[in-house]
C-alpha cells in the first residue's frame, strides 16, 4: 500500500508543478527573451538524450567503427538532411541499426 501512496503523491506533485507553470504563463506577460529561451529547451534536451545514446558505451566515449549506434545515427542524419522527413529519418535509422547489427555483430 505504501508504494501506491508514494506513486500517487509523486504524480500529484508532478502534475501540480507543471500546472503551476501553465497557469502562471496564462496569467502574466512573458518577456520575449524568456519565450526565446524556452523555445530552445526541447531541442537541447532531445540533443542530450540522442547524443548520449549514440556516443557513450559502457560509460566511455565510443567514436570507433564498432559503435553501430553511431554509424546508424550518421546514416539517419544523412537521411534527415536529404529528405527533411522525420518518419523517413526514423525508418532509415532503424533499418541501418538492424543491418549494422547483422553485419558487424
Amino acid at each position: 500500500m505504501n508504494i501506491w501512496l508514494v506513486m500517487l503523491i509523486a504524480g500529484a506533485l508532478t502534475f501540480l508543478t507543471r500546472l503551476s507553470f501553465i497557469w502562471m504563463f496564462g496569467r502574466m506577460a512573458v518577456p520575449p527573451l524568456v519565450k526565446r529561451a524556452l523555445d530552445l529547451v526541447p531541442p537541447a534536451v532531445l540533443s542530450v538524450i540522442i547524443f548520449q545514446e549514440l556516443l557513450i558505451r559502457d560509460g566511455k566515449l565510443a567514436l570507433g567503427l564498432d559503435n553501430i549506434r553511431l554509424l546508424a545515427g550518421i546514416v539517419a542524419v544523412v537521411a534527415a538532411w536529404r529528405t527533411r522527413s522525420a518518419l523517413v529519418t526514423i525508418a532509415v535509422g532503424m533499418v541501418a541499426l538492424f543491418l549494422f547489427k547483422l553485419v558487424i555483430h
